[in-house]
């Protein structure tokens, strides 16, 4: 399927690699518009995209607002917090509401894993996943596909580890999905009761220890401990954790000579990732951010129609 034929975006466990590709190709010219004085174009003018979190966000939501802005689209979002869900709305008839005011787009983060594959099969519009409960987070794997290739010069075979809370993680899940699909070596790194026990099935290799994780890694993907997730002590202390899985720079020093660090935010300085590692030129937090703006801009503009050699700039 080409992506720019595809109605929604669920998560990437089915999505093809050439639709990855589109997206990663068609980001570059996105960046550019972000990087220029002039940040907006008229692509998307008349679309509508509106953003209905149920979940509480800064960079993600954020990211979509001004992705639609720049392309001239108009964003409107629904607050939860006033909307009619704090009067027992259900989830059907909100998403009915909204579809009769007639958007193009909806991008929608929900607590509860499936719920944007519900509304999806019961509405007309396009449906983009922000993240839903533990299931995907296809947006965040794609920008950070995204910062890798624009670092690493490939995705090709590259050893990839991801370290922390991959039980609650859509964010891992996303990746490796994604990163699966370009033959990485994929691992994960973290406390036995924060790893999903049958995580070896999607190809992905589980380490208790870090070290040994980390060593001759490519990229290194730090997550943050979901404390809002977590049912009941999974790892003894805060303190125990920043023992055997912060990262630091002696930790850097066993993977590859020109590997990076990436993380999803918000970080947890201290605890997931020392500061002196959140601080250095190895580590492309804030690059992540700019890049999620624009491969963002590439997925509505794909989706509503757009081809990647019609881009009006």
């Amino acid at each position: 399927m080409r992506f720019d034929r595809r109605k929604d975006l669920l998560g990437l466990r089915d999505v093809e690699r050439e639709e990855i590709e589109a997206v990663l190709e068609t980001a570059v010219p996105m960046k550019d518009i972000i990087t220029r004085d002039m940040k907006k174009v008229p692509t998307l003018k008349g679309k509508s995209i509106i953003t209905v979190f149920y979940e509480n966000s800064t960079r993600t939501r954020t990211s979509f607002d001004l992705a639609g802005r720049y392309l001239s689209a108009d964003t409107p979002n629904l607050t939860v917090s006033t909307s009619s869900v704090q009067k027992g709305e259900s989830l059907k008839d909100t998403i009915k509401t909204i579809e009769m005011m007639g958007p193009d787009v909806l991008v929608m983060r929900h607590s509860l894993s499936g719920a944007p594959h519900y509304v999806a099969r019961n509405t007309s519009m396009r449906v983009i996943n922000a993240g839903d409960g533990i299931n995907e987070h296809p947006t965040q794997a794609l920008l950070d596909m995204y910062s890798i290739l624009e670092r690493k010069g490939r995705l090709e075979g590259l050893k990839v580890v991801i370290v922390g809370d991959i039980l609650h993680s859509r964010v891992a899940r996303s990746n490796i999905f994604g990163l699966s699909k370009f033959g990485c070596e994929l691992r994960v790194v973290g406390p036995s009761t924060l790893i999903p026990s049958d995580i070896e099935k999607l190809g992905v290799k589980a380490y208790a220890n870090l070290e040994a994780g980390i060593r001759g890694a490519d990229v290194i993907n730090v997550l943050r401990i979901q404390k809002e997730r977590q049912h009941g002590a999974l790892f003894p202390s805060i303190d125990e954790y920043r023992e055997l899985y912060m990262v630091k720079p002696e930790h850097l020093a066993l993977a590859a000579d020109d590997a990076i660090v990436l993380h999803p935010g918000p970080m947890n300085r201290g605890i997931e990732i020392s500061t002196e590692l959140a601080e250095s030129s190895r580590c492309v937090v804030n690059e992540q951010v700019t890049n999620g703006v624009a491969v963002r801009m590439a997925i509505l503009y794909l989706m509503l129609g757009g081809g990647r050699d019609e881009i009006a700039c």
